[in-house]
């Protein structure tokens, strides 16, 4: 009898209940979630966020060059053939929207001195963003004398996921993924726009 009640001083004391507490492994698990459950969900998150903008970054890319490269393989365009061209980059963004999606394209021609200037231009809206006749700086590598050039320029904005409206500082919900490819002409000497 003296030897249990020995027994329950022991467990009864300080150290006997901190001896107990730390051998009890109930509730550990549940612990161990509540703490990491919170980490796991932003990784998760940025993961999904990470891959989808990279997804509409890879498409922005594809777009823009496969627009140049179709209205470069042209002899001649007008407004109508360059109206069909932002429903390319539509089926190219598929399955992601295109809301706010601009496209504009310029042809520029290079003179036999080297010197670049635009030729013609078109964007989405149906207006010539730049003037005929204008100088234009392109890149070192695509400037040879007596070519043509068709340039094609994509934007469109990206909705970041927001779970929560004071989780990004203001502004930061919203970027532009801009796009800019340079093709040179296939056929010919040139590529016209009759009505551009």
């Amino acid at each position: 009898m003296s030897g249990q009640s020995n027994m329950i001083d022991k467990e009864g004391s300080p150290r006997g209940v901190l001896r107990r507490f730390a051998r009890d492994n109930s509730g550990v698990g549940a612990i161990e979630f509540a703490i990491l459950f919170p980490v796991l969900l932003l990784l998760y998150l940025g993961a999904v966020q990470l891959t989808v903008g990279l997804n509409v970054s890879k498409r922005a890319s594809r777009s823009a060059g496969s627009v140049a490269d179709i209205v470069s393989q042209q002899s001649s365009v007008s407004k109508s053939v360059l109206a069909g061209m932002p429903s390319v980059a539509a089926a190219i963004f598929a399955p992601y929207g295109t809301t706010g999606l601009t496209l504009k394209l310029t042809g520029i021609a290079i003179d036999a001195s080297g010197k670049a200037t635009v030729a013609w231009s078109w964007a989405q809206d149906g207006t010539a963003p730049y003037v005929a006749g204008n100088p234009v700086t392109v890149p070192n590598n695509m400037n040879q004398a007596g070519t043509f050039l068709v340039r094609s320029e994509l934007a469109i904005p990206y909705q970041l996921i927001n779970f929560d409206t004071n989780f990004l500082p203001n502004g930061s919900t919203q970027i532009t993924i801009s796009r800019q490819y340079y093709y040179r002409q296939r056929v010919g000497t040139g590529i016209s726009c009759s009505d551009c």
